[in-house]
């Protein structure tokens, strides 16, 4: 009852001009549809009740705990593709349906996405309306539902549709005003042909038909009370219209093919060669060139960094492939959702590490989506040098591991980083690859095996005396910082995580123990969620281990990427110095 209103919105376009097998929900040929406004949820189960899909008994255990009806839509409901409740982000999914319908699937399957007023405040909402505009994606439909009111205020342009029509016009969609009561406008604007994505302008009355809370602030998120439910139940009831014949929609037109993603696997091993030398970042672009050449399905977006990504690569050789999103991050995350839903694609999305701050309300968001996108982040830490540390990612490991879905590689040199590439795109979650910029040498033979949560012992001796474990450029310092110990007759072990979650416990604890329990941790990133701490939850319970954690400590500056490694105590210079310093104070405890 809440919500009626938005039956009239959505509920009978969808029966007269959509295309749809409900008894399929995940059909590849339907129509999508998004409910961006997703504390509308339980009109949208109300339409699937309706379909016979659901039981209109279960929709009184809305929001229990035994129910697939929580309180905003997630895909363990079959009708739902993404979830939402987060505003502001059902556009950006829809925009990348849209896009995969039109460029990838060429096919005829539409997209509908239906929005609050409030969420237009988003900014993530205009990113995804330009990327619309931008790439003509004529199948996509937005309705906005105007009802004026927010959850504590009106919404700033209440009842204003004409500003909402001439917003919509500037950025490039066919924009259209109607009454959002009116099933017949409604049906007409929805059915005619366009070249452009539309935007439906819908006015509506928040809380029509139901006396004393109509237009009225105070009631979002607030059930009626009893009597008053009752009576409005009375009233709908007495103006039901009478139908014996239940409205199906129609079928759809089947021109989008079945899409296998198994088994998506580089065609050969890495073919580097011992002293060759490679950042990881390009490593990464040419890896993703290569899985492309084999597999129809890889598509690549990157924020218009593709030239220090190294995604260009894959533009370069699969340019149909490749989508360019410019410097809207957010947006990026969401149609990489949007691309990856339904099983359609394998999804690689890329751009500097630390910008994927901006965008982890989406990412947040993609877990709970149940999405299989893989993001790369590049120029980590302070060793991209004289960019300053705007460009630098040293807060992308602690983001990350706070994703419970989140597999987090850390690939070293360019063989583990074409591994990571491989293992990504076959892994259930998101998937984050961190690269760096500098050059490094490789150290892995081409035919080395790796896999998810398994470490590499890349430098050991029969007496050493402390574990080592670095990743990316601090690997190779903490391997420089071997053969220098070496010459003072101190012997270290050196670990390569390859994956920072989940994190190789076995093999660390196992040469930890070696090592009589002394570890030191060496990471371009900063302290809090990283590396260090991964390592430090891991050994938490094994009694006599000693941990030293190396770290940038504060906010870092321009400089040489050497120089900055120095004067933040993570090069092979600190790594020396912590290992004398640990075995010095352990020598005194005895």
């Amino acid at each position: 009852i809440k919500y009626t209103v938005n039956v009239l919105v959505f509920r009978h376009p969808t029966s007269c001009c959509s295309v749809y097998r409900a008894e399929d929900p995940r059909n590849h040929n339907n129509d999508r549809f998004i409910l961006s406004k997703g504390h509308a949820a339980p009109v949208l189960y109300a339409v699937w009740a309706e379909t016979g899909f659901l039981n209109e008994s279960e929709l009184l255990n809305l929001r229990k705990v035994d129910s697939i009806l929580e309180g905003h839509p997630v895909p363990k409901q079959q009708f739902v593709d993404v979830a939402t409740g987060s505003l502001g982000q059902g556009l950006g999914a829809a925009c990348g349906m849209a896009y995969t319908a039109k460029y990838f699937d060429q096919a005829s399957y539409r997209v509908f996405c239906l929005l609050g007023d409030g969420e237009v405040s988003e900014g993530s909402v205009w990113e995804a309306m330009a990327f619309a505009s931008f790439y003509q994606l004529h199948n996509l439909v937005a309705i906005f539902d105007i009802n004026r009111l927010g959850q504590s205020d009106p919404a700033p342009l209440q009842h204003h549709v004409e500003k909402y029509q001439r917003r919509c016009e500037a950025f490039g969609w066919q924009a259209v005003s109607v009454d959002g009561h009116s099933v017949e406008e409604l049906c007409k604007v929805l059915s005619q042909p366009r070249h452009q994505p539309l935007a439906v302008i819908a006015k509506t009355i928040k809380g029509k038909g139901i006396p004393g809370a109509e237009d009225k602030m105070g009631w979002h998120g607030k059930p009626l009370p009893k009597d008053m439910a009752e009576s409005v139940i009375r009233d709908l009831q007495n103006h039901m219209v009478s139908c014996n014949k239940r409205m199906y929609p129609s079928s759809p037109t089947e021109d989008a093919l079945p899409v296998s993603l198994r088994n998506v696997h580089m065609p050969s091993a890495p073919s580097y060669k011992p002293g060759d030398k490679i950042a990881t970042r390009k490593a990464y672009g040419m890896a993703l060139a290569k899985l492309g050449r084999y597999n129809e399905r890889v598509v690549v977006l990157d924020g218009d960094t593709k030239n220090s990504t190294f995604s260009e690569l894959f533009k370069n050789e699969h340019p149909n492939r490749y989508v360019e999103c410019y410097i809207a991050e957010q947006n990026m995350v969401s149609v990489a959702v949007g691309c990856a839903a339904r099983d359609r694609n394998v999804v690689f999305a890329s751009t500097f590490a630390t910008f994927f701050s901006r965008a982890y309300d989406q990412l947040r968001m993609a877990a709970i989506s149940e999405s299989n996108i893989n993001l790369c982040g590049s120029h980590c830490g302070v060793s991209i040098g004289e960019d300053g540390p705007s460009q630098m990612g040293l807060e992308d490991l602690a983001m990350f591991r706070a994703i419970p879905t989140a597999t987090v590689f850390y690939p070293s040199d360019g063989v583990s980083t074409e591994k990571a590439v491989e293992l990504a795109a076959n892994t259930k979650g998101l998937c984050f690859i961190r690269t760096s910029r500098p050059e490094n040498n490789i150290i892995y033979n081409c035919n080395e095996d790796f896999h998810i949560g398994q470490a590499k012992v890349v430098y050991k001796s029969n007496e050493d005396h402390v574990t080592v474990i670095g990743a990316g450029v601090t690997l190779h310092e903490a391997l420089a910082a071997a053969e220098s110990l070496k010459k003072e007759r101190i012997n270290i072990r050196v670990i390569d995580p390859f994956t920072i979650k989940p994190l190789d416990s076995k093999t660390i604890i196992e040469n930890a123990r070696a090592t009589k329990g002394r570890i030191i941790t060496v990471e371009d990133h900063y302290y809090e969620g990283g590396l260090g701490e991964a390592v430090c939850s891991a050994v938490v319970n094994e009694p006599g281990f000693t941990v030293r954690r190396l770290a940038v400590s504060q906010v870092p500056r321009s400089g040489k990427p050497n120089e900055l490694l120095h004067l933040y105590a993570i090069d092979r210079e600190a790594i020396a110095q912590a290992v004398r310093k640990l075995l010095m104070k352990c020598e005194k405890n005895v």
